[in-house]
């Protein structure tokens, strides 16, 4: 690569041009000479532009061709200087000048290097360190096209964090088109694998932004591509690289089922899981790695494919065959809560797929999670089926039981490990962590299981309270507003289909909170309206505007929060008993899209129902503000 543009060099490049970038090495400033009576394609015929040298001795005069060899090691020394000038003072070059000087000194000097020791070299060696050099410099250029590319991804996410503007998005599968086309042309040579792997990182990284934001869609090739090419390298292929590739396969699988696919989701996870099958056969045969490292690898990747081909499964094996007219006896949920594990169909493919209470506890999670669904969308799952509202249910019956039989203390409250629920799973533990609690809890709020939403909420907040660590902080938070929630989604007080956790009275998930907020009683005794809403506005206030900002609760719950207040509010204000005119003249009106600003004060029959709405869009007005300056310098939001 460098030598074919070596000959369109002249003499008069020799000379040290001025200028903003660094000197080049002095190694590799030679001088040249032409001689026009050289003839030939042969490579001595070039060797005859630099005379001096072809009286000099070669290299065996030295001794050995090895690396003890003087002029071999100058070489050697000369090319990785230079080549080392060129990773470090690259970027010194901005304007258009500067680059253009810059890669003409450095073609000057490189070719005087080939000048200069070509004639004394032998004729393999100088072939092959050609060749290097080459692949060295195409290196440098792949990673600096990566590196701009990734520059690219950065700075359309200082201008729209969220990806908000359909432009961001048209940027980022632009970047994502880029890096796959570098990846392409490094595919076919083994040895520039690293370039393939960072390629995998960073489409991964733009990738799970796009799935963020509801573009699964348009990630979910260029996932697909990252992890066929590390299937296609042997190196990449390597027990060291099987994490990664795992969690390739599994953003391929979240992929499909966001996009309503989950049949291709499922038959991916099975031939994820059948590669995986092959390297363990292949690591059967080597003894280069500890069986328990080995087994940790294959343990935690073979479960996370299990834990994607049983997010279909467990409903697919359930709807009703259209073929066959004989009704299916269904059982009493409710009745058959009481008897011991395993109870359903679901329960027993959990013994079957798992062997421990964490692996089956993410099984449960991931099958009832919906990414496509926020954590206020309460409601049953949207389908006509039974026999999917059963599954459902027996998930959540599952989800409780675990809890119950690996975490209720001696004191029969629920005590957590420190671990990650991925620690357990691969430790074969029959235990759950906390934080997928939590999620569990989440996901009883969003069905509708409300028994269990509110036992097993003051259970986890017991436990929470006393943890000092900011993850626990933030969990208690969201689990506090949920409770605070509850009382205004649930209406008509039901109790869900899953039974409450054991000691759990009643009420007690109200009082935890209530004991949190400090509320002026005299307010909701006389306003004569619902105490619930001013409960909500009081306890998102102290949740956001009175925390740190390393335990602030979650930005969707806090946002789905506000825009709910907001609703009640206008209700709330559109009661109040006001003259035309008078609205009129107090009420500003800031934007159609925007929330009203009422300066009017009643001090007859309506002023203390003006004075609850007012406290509370006080705390909504108050929040709203500081949750957009959090969206705003937050990089993760």
């Amino acid at each position: 690569m460098a030598a074919q543009g070596a000959p369109s060099s002249s003499p008069s490049d020799n000379s040290t041009a001025s200028g903003s970038l660094a000197e080049l090495p002095p190694t590799a400033t030679a001088t040249s000479r032409s001689s026009p009576e050289s003839k030939g394609s042969s490579r001595s015929s070039l060797l005859q532009w630099t005379c001096p040298e072809d009286s000099l001795p070669l290299a065996v005069f030295y001794g050995p061709l090895d690396a003890k060899n003087p002029l071999l090691a100058s070489c050697e020394k000369e090319i990785r200087e230079l080549l080392g000038f060129m990773r470090k003072k690259k970027a010194l070059a901005t304007t258009e000048e500067e680059k253009h000087e810059f890669r003409r000194r450095c073609a000057t000097s490189l070719f005087n290097i080939w000048t200069k020791y070509a004639p004394r070299l032998p004729a393999d060696y100088y072939n092959e360190k050609l060749l290097k050099v080459g692949d060295s410099l195409c290196q440098m250029k792949f990673h600096a096209l990566s590196g701009k590319n990734m520059c690219n991804y950065q700075l359309v996410c200082d201008n729209d964090e969220n990806l908000q503007n359909k432009e961001s998005v048209v940027q980022c599968l632009h970047i994502l088109s880029s890096l796959r086309l570098i990846m392409q042309v490094a595919l076919p040579q083994e040895h520039l694998c690293w370039i393939i792997f960072n390629g995998t990182i960073y489409i991964y990284t733009i990738c799970r932004k796009l799935m963020a934001i509801g573009q699964s869609s348009k990630a979910l090739e260029y996932l697909l591509w990252a992890s066929m090419c590390m299937e296609s390298l042997v190196p990449l292929l390597s027990l060291r690289y099987l994490t990664w590739r795992t969690t390739l396969y599994t953003a391929v699988c979240q992929c499909c089922y966001d996009c309503q696919a989950g049949i291709h989701g499922e038959a991916f996870a099975r031939r994820a899981l059948a590669k995986i099958d092959e390297l363990r056969q292949l690591e059967l045969m080597s003894s280069s790695k500890s069986q328990e490292e080995s087994r940790r690898y294959f343990r935690e990747a073979t479960i996370k494919m299990a834990v994607m081909i049983f997010k279909r499964g467990v409903f697919e094996s359930r709807r009703k065959n259209k073929a066959v007219f004989r009704p299916k006896i269904r059982i009493n949920l409710r009745e058959v809560q009481t008897l011991s594990w395993p109870r359903t169909v679901t329960e027993r493919l959990l013994d079957e797929m798992f062997d421990s209470t964490a692996s089956r506890f993410l099984a449960v999670l991931e099958a009832l999670s919906d990414s496509n669904r926020r954590i206020l969308q309460t409601g049953p799952i949207v389908t006509d089926e039974v026999e999917i509202h059963d599954v459902v249910s027996e998930l959540f019956m599952a989800g409780r039981e675990l809890l119950i039989m690996s975490n209720i203390g001696a004191d029969g409250m629920l005590d957590f490990p420190k671990t990650s629920l991925l620690e357990l799973m691969i430790e074969r533990k029959n235990v759950i962590s906390v934080d997928a609690a939590v999620k569990f809890v989440k996901l009883a709020f969003t069905y509708e299981e409300w028994s269990l939403f509110e036992s097993s909420a003051a259970h986890i907040i017991y436990f929470l309270q006393r943890q000092d660590d900011p993850e626990s902080k933030k969990a208690e938070k969201d689990l506090t507003l949920l409770i605070a929630m509850e009382p205004l989604i649930n209406v008509k007080r039901n109790k869900g289909l899953i039974f409450p956790l054991e000691n759990y009275k009643e009420g007690q998930s109200v009082q935890i909170y209530l004991k949190k907020i400090a509320v002026h009683d005299t307010c909701l005794k006389t306003c004569g309206y619902s105490e619930d809403i001013f409960h909500l506005a009081a306890t998102l206030y102290f949740c956001v505007c009175t925390t740190p900002q390393d335990v602030q609760p979650d930005k969707e719950i806090v946002v789905d929060t506000i825009m709910f207040l907001w609703q009640k509010c206008k209700l709330g204000i559109q009661r109040l008993n006001i003259s035309r005119n008078d609205y009129a003249k107090f009420t500003q009106k800031i934007s159609t899209n925007k929330v009203f600003l009422f300066c009017h004060t009643h001090f007859k029959s309506n002023f203390f129902l003006f004075f609850t709405w007012l406290m509370t869009f006080i705390c909504i007005y108050t929040y709203i503000k500081k949750i957009f300056f959090l969206v705003l310098s937050d990089p993760l939001f």
